[in-house]
């Protein structure tokens, strides 16, 4: 079942996730319409901020107790557009990350990613479930799942008037 936010809800859970380690993730994927292993696979490498695209080229997948990296679903990768909000968001993560690099010094693990902890590794999506349940949770929405923020994005885009066949394209599904 569908549960994606409405607007009173997308504020609240906004104001919600400030502070939260994952407010940037979570936003990009709220902005985006990205799935989780797609924002858990992305690597900088994919990701141009002085031109506003962003290819999703691969996801990471937990598969049999191991963080995987596969082809993005449909098997196709794909360019989105990213809104300048969104674009100042990645440089605030990109800043952020570079911080982190600097204190880690040695521990620090260039894995590339878009997100990571404070130590370069990927994310958990352990990790990631718990923060985003206790977000939901706190805004009254329990049964929102990570993936309803991509139905919240889709649903926000034809309401702000994009068409049909640009959202699809966005989201990577395979026909409108």
């Amino acid at each position: 079942e569908l549960h994606p936010l409405d607007e009173t809800q997308t504020k609240a859970f906004m104001k919600v996730i400030e502070g939260d380690p994952f407010q940037r993730l979570f936003l990009v994927a709220l902005f985006t319409g990205m799935r989780e292993g797609e924002i858990l696979g992305q690597r900088w490498d994919s990701v141009n901020l002085d031109t506003g695209y962003l290819t999703i080229c691969q996801q990471l997948q937990l598969h049999e107790g191991k963080y995987v990296v596969m082809a993005p679903k449909n098997g196709k990768p794909r360019t989105i557009s990213l809104p300048p909000y969104v674009v100042d968001i990645l440089k605030e993560q990109r800043k952020e990350q570079a911080e982190n690099r600097l204190k880690a010094g040695s521990l620090w693990e260039n894995s590339g990613y878009v997100f990571t902890n404070n130590t370069g590794q990927h994310i958990k999506r352990q990790t990631l479930y718990r923060h985003f349940k206790k977000a939901v949770e706190a805004i009254g929405a329990p049964s929102v799942r990570f993936h309803d923020l991509r139905h919240s994005y889709a649903v926000a885009a034809l309401r702000a008037g994009d068409d049909v066949k640009s959202v699809s394209e966005n989201l990577g599904h395979a026909s409108v």
